[in-house]
């Protein structure tokens, strides 16, 4: 990997993950688009892999954590209080505490379990090409059907659950982990901002589970771009992410999501066409 493709896939980081559109599927994708090759030892692959993905996703958690610091704090301090003062558990910063630990649980125990598939065969760009459309087909059935009355203060356990659970299918590249759950959201009658919110606060213990995860497991790997590199990447990905979501969160507090459900399929159905013409390879 180079100083400069570095730069690049750390931009699209910070761009799309936040998008309901698959921040995974487009470092998988514009390596593959651009005829990019990454020589890891004795290995020549145009995919910078899903450790590499993984870690550089810390840095738009880090935009995350920043953009809702205040936010974080006080459900962080809500839900500590609330494990000795009875009187903080009705406060709905006490409540979103467990909420996001209970809707954390399906993806960390799924990670684990298929973390093999999630690193080789889930990233055929066959399959992301599907995932981008299925989810783009699901996003805009609950843009139809999905009341949006419900704010952030009326989440509820259930809540968690559904979105929670929703949230494991992100490990399929393509599949997108802000589209399932504000997808999921939406079904459950939340607004959009609501949905966001709920989606963007809940992806932070995933993603910093992951990151970290995939960051000791593969720390002695020399056939990696290095730490070096994937510091720059993540750099980039803080910056244009904290940006990304500021502009997110304007955007669909007037607007709604069929700019990304119709980029999805036009991006999913370009997919296809180049891997069935042979333009692209399916895998790396």
């Amino acid at each position: 990997m180079t100083f400069l493709q570095a730069i690049v896939l750390g931009i699209v980081q910070g761009l799309t993950e936040f998008l309901p559109i698959s921040s995974t599927a487009h470092l998988r994708v514009i390596p593959a688009l651009f005829g990019w090759k990454f020589h890891y030892g004795n290995t020549s692959t145009n995919d910078p892999g899903a450790p590499f993905t993984a870690v550089i996703q810390l840095g738009t958690t880090a935009a995350l954590v920043v953009y809702f610091w205040r936010e974080l704090l006080h459900v962080s301090v809500a839900w500590f209080r609330g494990l000795f003062d009875r009187s903080v558990r009705s406060s709905l910063e006490y409540r979103l505490g467990w909420y996001l630990i209970l809707a954390t649980v399906p993806v960390g125990v799924f990670g684990l379990a298929f973390s093999n598939q999630i690193e080789t065969g889930a990233r055929n760009l066959w399959l992301i090409s599907i995932a981008l459309i299925a989810g783009a087909i699901l996003l805009a059935a609950a843009e139809r059907v999905g009341k949006r009355e419900r704010e952030e203060e009326q989440l509820n356990t259930m809540d968690a659950v559904v979105v929670g659970g929703v949230q494991a299918l992100a490990l399929i590249p393509g599949a997108s982990r802000s589209g399932v759950t504000i997808t999921a959201g939406l079904f459950r009658g939340l607004t959009r901002e609501a949905a966001a919110r709920f989606s963007f606060l809940l992806s932070i213990p995933a993603v910093v589970l992951s990151g970290v995860y995939e960051a000791i497991n593969h720390a002695k790997d020399k056939n990696g771009p290095g730490g070096g590199l994937t510091g720059v990447a993540l750099l980039f990905a803080f910056v244009v992410g904290l940006a990304s979501i500021a502009w997110l969160m304007r955007w669909l507090s007037t607007h709604s999501t069929f700019i990304f459900i119709y980029y999805r399929i036009a991006l999913g159905i370009l997919l296809i066409i180049l891997l069935s013409t042979g333009v692209l390879k399916a895998t790396h």
